[in-house]
């Protein structure tokens, strides 16, 4: 926490900080379709998301299952920059699969 002196000599807490918000956070939700192959939504999850291969799959049937599943929670520049990095990857590899981000 910063300091500040007055004129008197003494020392005034600054209490700027305790009145800021932490930034929003924003999941990244993996949407559910009927033509993306359920390997490929393993393979996203653990390229992006960095998930062990268990993890991706519980994450994967919980999208089959659900119609959704969060992959994760991130800043906005990096939800964000997920969503476009999966959608793009998707898009080339043909497939119309759908991420998404909520804030939280």
């Amino acid at each position: 926490m910063g300091t500040k002196h007055n004129n008197d000599g003494g020392t005034v807490l600054e209490r700027q900080e305790q009145k800021l918000k932490p930034p929003a956070m924003y999941q990244v939700v993996l949407l559910n379709d009927d033509y993306t192959p359920m390997e490929f939504v393993v393979a996203i999850i653990q390229e992006y998301f960095n998930k062990d291969r268990e993890t991706a799959m519980h994450i994967m049937l919980k999208v089959h299952k659900d119609g959704r599943g969060v992959c994760g929670v991130y800043s906005k520049d990096i939800a964000l920059t997920k969503v476009e990095l999966v959608s793009m990857h998707a898009r080339k590899a043909g497939h119309p699969l759908q991420c998404v981000m909520e804030e939280v």
